[in-house]
């Protein structure tokens, strides 16, 4: 006899309703992807669509087992919170539709959580995560097979600000930091590429590949600049993303530099989420090549990546904080575009942004046009 049980999930209300011959049986509280939603391999964000349980894992495991690689390898204690956990069951996921048949591979999964104080809010890394006592309840109701289909989200929610890093949010240029343990004549000549492209005298997917192939920066060179980073903070970017975060602006840093060396100041400054490029280096440490293909290693690459955050989130309000000719390109794209000139003042940037500061600590200032957005 077919199950008759179906699911189905409200992205804007964070809301999985169990539903039996077309009567509403249950509805459990979720969370969906902090990063809204969409189809990438590993976009870490929630598919929408149809879907159908494929499998059904943690039969007969006790309540708060510990899964990795859908094993189950121990008891969460309770304590470390740390670290998102898929915890008590796992039903696993394969999509039903074109942009969301790559569900299975992305293993995407209804799963319980360590983080139950969080649920009613968007915080996972895809996944549907319920509390571990309503994930028995839930495993127990439907079979492999059980049909899902997730509703996209259309109410407009929460703020977004990017902020550009190099000369921003901390006030060295990372790639030309890399030049410089390379010896003087190759930081010259990479250096003065780099500022030709921010000031937009030469398109910056022509420079990239050039000053990486003259690099080929190694483990040291990659620790040293990423020190470089936390010890060359902005003045004020550390208090000005917490208040901003404390008012409901969700912070994304949008850089054309590279993510590895980047993650420590961003964990420094509370920011948790990075939009940088990919840097790849051997088991022994040497050079083994970037992300060619990440948008921001081309000009309005950083437009493409506010497209996907917009379309993933629907924010109310949109901005972009930069001293760049590649930040002042994203200006179609959000509500608010806000020049920054406080480590390069760049005279394009400053003539066609909507708003220019050269201080971070000028927090009532920035507030106030942040305001004026409608």
């Amino acid at each position: 006899m077919t199950n008759p049980i179906r699911l189905e999930v409200s992205i804007d209300q964070q809301r999985l309703d169990v539903i039996s011959d077309g009567e509403l049986v249950r509805s459990f509280t979720i969370s969906t992807a902090t990063k809204g939603v969409g189809f990438a391999e590993g976009s870490y964000r929630t598919p929408t669509g149809r879907f159908r349980i494929a499998k059904k894992i943690g039969d007969g495991e006790p309540l708060n087992t510990i899964f990795k690689a859908r094993v189950p390898i121990g008891i969460w204690d309770g304590g470390d919170c740390s670290k998102d956990y898929v915890l008590t069951r796992i039903l696993q996921l394969d999509g039903l539709d074109p942009d969301n048949s790559n569900t299975l591979e992305r293993y995407v999964y209804i799963h319980g959580t360590n983080r139950e104080d969080r649920i009613g809010i968007p915080t996972s890394h895809g996944c549907f995560c319920l509390t571990n006592q309503e994930m028995l309840e839930l495993y127990d109701l439907v079979a492999e097979g059980t049909e899902l289909t997730v509703i996209p989200p259309v109410e407009k929610k929460g703020k977004l600000i990017f902020f550009d890093c190099d000369c921003t949010l901390a006030s060295i240029e990372g790639i030309d930091e890399l030049a410089r343990h390379s010896g003087d004549a190759v930081f010259e000549k990479v250096s003065s590429l780099t500022h030709a492209a921010m000031n937009g005298e030469v398109a910056l997917d022509q420079v990239f590949a050039i000053r990486m192939d003259i690099i080929r920066p190694d483990q040291s060179i990659c620790d040293a600049v990423s020190q470089q980073y936390l010890n060359n903070v902005t003045p004020g970017a550390k208090q000005l993303i917490a208040l901003l975060k404390a008012n409901g602006w969700t912070p994304v840093i949008l850089s054309g530099g590279f993510a590895p060396l980047i993650r420590p100041l961003a964990k420094e400054l509370g920011i948790d989420h990075i939009e940088a490029v990919p840097l790849f280096l051997n088991e022994d440490g040497s050079y083994a090549g970037y992300g060619e293909d990440y948008p921001t290693t081309r000009n309005l690459g950083k437009n493409q990546v506010i497209r996907e955050w917009k379309e993933a989130m629907l924010p109310g309000k949109v901005v972009m904080v930069g001293d760049g000719i590649s930040d002042l390109e994203t200006t179609p794209d959000v509500d608010l575009f806000i020049g920054y000139g406080g480590a390069v003042a760049r005279p394009r940037v400053h003539q066609a942004a909507d708003h220019w500061i050269t201080n971070m600590t000028d927090y009532e200032n920035i507030f106030s046009v942040l305001d004026t957005i409608e």
